[in-house]
């Protein structure tokens, strides 16, 4: 629950048009609901800014949907991540005005289109083709978060004149995330030329050595560029959350 859908409800009680006993029943869920396999969260979004997300990998699909519907039915946003085909088929035929992102490995179902909270734009840039998939998942996370995202794709440092052709919308962003693999430089590039936070996304595209995006990982916690911070390999999910959690302005 938000804190604006639990400010309504206070003050709907406290100007009496809405009945005690029906308040009650609607925050009888929380702090959590138990069903038995999974706990969820009914107030991550009072204390995190955002419902609960539910990571797929390791959960059934039965668990996954179980879960989906009980958020559903408490009015919260669902954003379900790296859900592969077989899980996001349950998904769909349950909730068909969700849509589900194969690139981004991600579905998502909004109560209602999302209030704009970022005060700026979150620029998404990664190094190749290759490393869409984990940029569309930062992407899609800081969209479905109420925020203004723009995509430069396919921008590495070695064709690094495609990166600078650019630089005035890089300047612009309020929060850059960087997603790279193969030996991760592009975000120490982008963190010389931009006056605004960067979030590194290191990658596991690369070739042996690269030890499935430990070189790169290794490249960006070492970067010389101020202002750089580092997320797990692969975690474009993690990048896009912080990146919308930096980019959130005052809500009063």
């Amino acid at each position: 629950m938000e804190r604006r859908r639990l400010e309504e409800i206070m003050g709907a009680v406290a100007a009496g048009s809405l009945p005690v006993a029906e308040a009650v029943e609607r925050l009888r869920h929380l702090p959590f609901e138990d069903l038995g396999f999974a706990r969820v969260d009914s107030h991550r979004a009072l204390r995190a800014g955002f419902p609960e997300v539910i990571f797929a990998p390791g959960k059934t699909a039965e668990q996954v949907l179980a879960i989906a519907e009980r958020l559903v039915a408490a009015g919260e946003p669902l954003l379900v991540t790296r859900l592969d085909e077989a899980k996001a088929e349950p998904l769909r035929r349950r909730f068909p005005a969700g849509s589900y992102d194969p690139h981004a490995r991600i579905f998502h179902l909004l109560p209602e289109p999302p209030r704009p909270r970022g005060r700026g734009t979150i620029m998404v840039v990664c190094a190749g083709t290759s490393d869409i998939p984990v940029a569309e998942e930062a992407a899609l996370t800081a969209t479905v978060m109420g925020n203004r995202v723009e995509r430069l794709y396919d921008a590495g440092v070695a064709g690094i004149h495609r990166l600078l052709d650019d630089h005035r919308r890089l300047a612009a962003a309020e929060v850059l995330v960087v997603v790279a693999g193969m030996e991760g430089a592009l975000p120490s590039v982008v963190g010389g030329i931009v006056e605004r936070p960067v979030i590194a996304v290191p990658t596991s595209v690369g070739y042996g050595a690269s030890f499935g995006g430990l070189a790169a990982l290794l490249g960006m916690l070492n970067s010389c560029a101020a202002g750089v911070v580092v997320v797990n390999i692969d975690n474009g999910f993690g990048a896009g959350y912080a990146a919308a959690l930096m980019n959130r302005r005052e809500e009063r």
